[in-house]
């Protein structure tokens, strides 16, 4: 199919939204959508570049614009805002889709917008801390909530953050799960439990997991950063803490099939989940509607406080190999429900939905 839209897609090198944006753009290009990537914060390594020149038609352009999860005030927002404007307008555009409402708040943008809600502050807030927000998220919150209200359209990955949105900014997004096509070499099963995200990120509850890594009898793994960009860190006492895994490191660890675990508090979709799952291995989270709504009948549900309940749910899993190898075939095929194509198809839906409604 002949390329006839141009789509301008923000992510971040830092977290999930670049291995999301890289598995949309793969699953756009046979529907004829050509993609540019702008990139914000931290330039991508060696490794995240080779990734994106194997996407067909996907053009990377290191904007140099600051992270708006770490920007100091709004103005350095809406700044990184009018740039992504005049980016769009400069490569004629036909749709820019962004990885948060914050950077649409002045409406600066001479095409339509997607929004997709991969997470956002207040929701977190909410879910970690609870009670007010304090100054630094609430000017935030507000770019968001102006940022919504511009959007031509806004997404969710999943129902339940869904309606933390909803509940939240009085705006109802549309449920586009992500996808992922993670293709994994199994081989030997080894006896170890394994977690990967953000470890340390207050929403991961990564303390949870460290207190169970002390009561069991096998190895606990964790793959991830334990600092974030803005110097936010976690100290480990009983996990064995990986440091960050390129795609081939955490694929090796997953083809041997350990028992994954979650213990998040907050989890908009959970892309560390969907990999692992891909993989074959036994999941064993917290008992959150997020996983409950992608991972009922395929996984075992925690509570996500209690460090005991972990422990047993793990060993029991590492004990019983029938059991594992059956808890991790349930999974995998769940996971077969996420992948890229379905949510390319989606996500090409809805934008000829935006071309039909602007051209009526």
């Amino acid at each position: 199919m002949s390329v006839h839209r141009h789509l301008l897609l923000t992510a971040d090198a830092v977290g999930g939204v670049w291995q999301y944006s890289l598995e949309l753009a793969t699953a756009l290009a046979p529907l004829g959508y050509r993609v540019t990537l702008a990139v914000l914060g931290p330039a991508p390594d060696a490794k995240q570049r080779a990734a994106a020149a194997a996407v067909p038609g996907l053009e990377i352009v290191e904007a140099g614009l600051a992270l708006d999860w770490v920007a100091e005030d709004a103005g350095s927002v809406t700044s990184t805002e009018i740039r992504l404007a005049e980016l769009a307008g400069d490569l004629n555009t036909d749709l820019v889709q962004l990885h948060t409402p914050a950077l649409v708040s002045r409406g600066a943008y001479p095409c339509p917008v997607v929004t997709v809600m991969h997470s956002c502050v207040a929701s977190w807030w909410r879910t970690v801390k609870g009670g007010a927000l304090p100054v630094d998220f609430s000017w935030r919150a507000a770019l968001a909530t102006e940022g919504l209200r511009r959007s031509a359209l806004v997404v969710a990955p999943s129902a339940a953050f869904g309606r933390e949105v909803t509940f939240i900014y009085g705006v109802r997004p549309v449920t586009v799960h992500n996808g992922r096509d993670f293709t994994i070499q199994p081989f030997a099963m080894q006896d170890y439990a394994f977690t990967a995200g953000r470890l340390w990120d207050e929403g991961k509850n990564l303390r949870t997991l460290d207190a169970a890594a002390k009561r069991i009898g096998v190895p606990f793994k964790a793959a991830g950063s334990l600092q974030s960009p803005h110097g936010e860190a976690i100290s480990l006492h009983h996990l064995h803490a990986l440091g960050s895994l390129d795609a081939d490191a955490m694929a090796r660890h997953l083809g041997s099939r350990p028992v994954f675990a979650s213990s998040a508090l907050y989890e908009p979709f959970g892309l560390a989940v969907l990999e692992a799952a891909s993989a074959g291995c036994a999941l064993i989270l917290s008992d959150i509607p997020t996983f409950h709504e992608l991972w009922e009948g395929a996984a075992m549900f925690v509570d996500p406080h209690d460090a005991d309940g972990f422990a047993r749910a793990i060993e029991d899993m590492v004990e019983d190999i029938p059991v594992r190898v059956a808890a991790g075939q349930r999974a995998a095929d769940r996971a077969c429900a996420y992948t890229r194509a379905r949510m390319g198809a989606q996500m090409a839906g809805l934008y000829a939905q935006i071309r039909q409604r602007d051209a009526a």
